[in-house]
């Protein structure tokens, strides 16, 4: 949370900002964002911290909040750092548009019952830089379709210098659609197939690999439920620092930490409830005045997890996973992303897949 006291004490930087106002003096202060194209919305000069982002987006496309990229670069680095699918950055799940608040985002929709409306995206979580900060969004639109107004604040301040342990924040998006047991024919996976047994994270869901050093502090996660019934009771595992880890498996059993569902990884209880708070919630579902157990029997959700107050930190790796159902026992639909702050150069992220395999599934 923020220190209210710091507000009492001498700032010993400056306030700056980069939008997308209308340097002509007139009203017209989105941006037009052509077919295909990549845009930069800011190139800052370091040290710096990004304190505040805020979007919104008028577009023809119904599913620009997924076929649009933000891509954000620190220190004239190769790889980026922030690599999302817009809507799914500022905690948009199965790129809808709708209302919700939290510690670290905040969104507001006129019309959350229609695909494609507009909303205010906001991001609230610190992002220190020690060179430069290049901030870039990727048109890839269906049709060729432009953006056509593209509204941005960036807030951030300028600094002397900054501390050496400074870490760096990082954002990541994947999916597995569906996410299934790998049938390799071990007896470790026959196992889980027949006596509903788990003992390896090597078939989870993966949210994030890691290698380097750094806090996690959280994820949001969108789940098409595609087969009916309690989508959870997936428990959440962290292998913090293993030497034996491999990229397909946190290492050897048990966990460093391991969880006792889904929901009580997302601080909830007897399922999901529609809710969201500070730093875990459900903002939406695609039924939400339904009972808590119908709302989830069918269709799409969206929650989140943020380890604001409560880091999860490591000095070499972090794998971080959750089951698909018990033992992995569920084919749904899992798109996620993962929050970090670490030492660079980090690990390259996965390629991202084309915007026609990132939209969610039509019935």
């Amino acid at each position: 949370m923020n220190d209210f006291m710091n507000l009492t004490k001498v700032s010993d930087f400056t306030r700056k900002r980069d939008s997308s106002w209308d340097r002509s003096g007139r009203n017209g202060d989105a941006w037009f964002i052509g077919p295909n194209e990549t845009k930069t919305l800011a190139e800052l000069k370091g040290p710096g911290i990004i304190r505040h982002i805020w979007f919104t987006i008028a577009s023809p496309d119904p599913f620009y909040l997924r076929r649009i990229l933000l891509r954000i670069t620190w220190d004239d680095e190769e790889e980026p750092s922030v690599l999302c699918p817009v809507g799914d950055f500022f905690g948009l799940g199965h790129s809808r548009s709708y209302t919700y608040s939290c510690a670290a985002f905040s969104c507001s929709a006129n019309d959350p019952k229609r695909q494609g409306e507009g909303v205010a995206m906001n991001c609230w979580l610190p992002m220190p830089f020690g060179k430069s900060a290049r901030i870039e969004v990727v048109n890839e639109q269906a049709d060729d379709m432009p953006i056509n107004a593209f509204y941005f604040y960036i807030d951030w301040e300028k600094h002397e210098s900054l501390p050496e342990d400074t870490l760096y924040f990082h954002a990541m998006w994947r999916r597995e659609n569906p996410a299934v047991v790998k049938k390799d024919g071990s007896k470790e996976c026959a196992a889980m197939l027949t006596e509903q047994v788990n003992l390896t994270d090597r078939y989870n869901y993966l949210i994030l690999n890691a290698e380097g050093r750094g806090n996690f502090i959280g994820m949001n996660m969108s789940v098409d439920n595609l087969i009916g019934g309690w989508w959870g009771e997936g428990d959440d595992m962290f292998f913090i620092d293993r030497e034996d880890g491999t990229d397909d498996c946190g290492g050897s059993w048990p966990p460093d930490l391991h969880g006792t569902g889904s929901e009580d990884y997302l601080c909830h209880a007897w399922g999901m409830q529609h809710t969201h708070s500070l730093y875990h919630g459900e903002p939406w579902s695609e039924a939400p005045d339904e009972p808590v157990w119908e709302h989830h029997s069918s269709g799409k959700v969206a929650v989140y997890r943020y380890h604001i107050v409560d880091p999860v930190p490591f000095t070499k790796k972090l794998r971080v996973s959750i089951e698909h159902g018990h033992a992995n026992d569920r084919e749904n639909d899992i798109a996620s992303v993962a929050y970090w702050y670490q030492d660079e150069p980090h690990k390259k992220f996965p390629a991202m897949l084309p915007p026609e395999e990132r939209l969610p599934r039509i019935k």
